[in-house]
């Protein structure tokens, strides 16, 4: 979180987003939160989740455009935590920071079940991810927003590819790959087939289990247009990365999540062959963003992000695959 959103936050704007959706003080517990300030808390026998945002990093209208889409997935049927009202009937509610910018209060219903690592992953559970990200996939190729005014940004715009800007002067060869990458991108065609409103980071982080394998996504602050073999290749690539066996894991997942998403939605099978390019595009944002976090890999002592960056630079450097693993192969 920046500095400066931190320093404007205090005990005030808190207490004043608990009023503005009737939540008692001694009910909220504050959870992890890496870009907002996160709570959990309890009204009427449920449980419910509220983020704390700052302007400066989402503007009123793109939550507003995050959460109505997220109503709309809902109201679709698919496996999301969908946001309620304040106590003004409003699905997003801006409370000002006294220094000319605001904080943003939204509230969601709280996932049931627990992280898929504590459930257990099974085939089931596989192809219950793929059924819910073609879902979802399946529901934006219908949706519009209500207002121009909310629509979420593309996948390029320069705020959501700011985290390249850390890539080191020093090493061009990162900046260039990037580049090449980027360049490749922009001659896929965005149709409506293939283009539309993702989550963008629906990793198992970002997700909940419950009995029958039932899945319930949230966290879509980072929700974008853009294509959905992008969307399925973040899901590759959060599935894979720190594994200590990834193709091997391929070989069992893949088929599983695939099927169950093409129960869901229709997509060219062409598009597979783009996921390669966008597993390098996330491994490089990632190697930058944890640039920008820690400033050096030295100084890393989360024990993810310092697995992730061993050996990283070289990976990137010498064109390193992701995970070695033939996606248009017969399943």
């Amino acid at each position: 979180m920046e500095p400066e959103i931190r320093a404007r936050y205090t005990d005030a704007i808190l207490h004043d987003a608990l009023h503005r959706y009737g939540i008692a003080p001694d009910q909220i517990r504050l959870l992890d939160g890496f870009e907002s300030y996160i709570y959990e808390y309890s009204r009427n026998g449920a449980d419910f989740i509220l983020r704390i945002g700052h302007s400066r990093r989402r503007t009123a209208g793109l939550i507003q455009g995050e959460v109505e889409w997220i109503n709309y997935l809902a109201a679709g049927g698919a496996g999301v935590a969908r946001a309620v009202l304040s106590e003004a009937g409003k699905l997003v509610e801006a409370i000002d920071d006294g220094r000319g910018g605001q904080f943003l209060a939204t509230a969601f219903v709280k996932a049931p079940g627990c992280p898929a690592w504590e459930f257990g992953w099974t085939p089931a559970l596989y192809e219950a991810y793929g059924r819910l990200i073609g879902r979802i996939h399946a529901l934006s190729k219908q949706y519009t927003p209500s207002d121009p005014a909310i629509r979420r940004p593309d996948w390029d715009d320069p705020k959501n590819l700011d985290t390249l800007s850390w890539l080191p002067e020093d090493e061009p060869v990162f900046i260039e790959k990037a580049q090449q990458i980027l360049a490749h991108l922009h001659t896929l065609p965005r149709d409506a087939n293939s283009y539309g409103l993702i989550h963008q980071d629906a990793h198992s982080a970002n997700f909940f289990v419950a009995e029958g394998n039932q899945i319930t996504l949230f966290d879509f602050d980072d929700c974008v247009y853009g294509w959905y073999i992008y969307d399925i290749a973040m899901v590759v690539f959060y599935m894979v990365t720190n594994h200590p066996g990834p193709s091997d894991l391929m070989q069992s997942f893949w088929p599983c999540f695939w099927q169950g998403y093409c129960a869901e939605n229709t997509l060219d099978r062409g598009w597979l062959s783009e996921i390669p390019w966008f597993l390098k595009l996330r491994e490089i944002d990632l190697y930058a963003a944890l640039l920008r976090s820690f400033g050096s890999t030295e100084q890393i002592n989360d024990p993810w992000p310092a697995r992730y960056m061993r050996d990283r630079k070289r990976r990137i450097a010498e064109d390193v695959p992701v995970v070695e693993f033939d996606f248009l192969a017969p399943a």
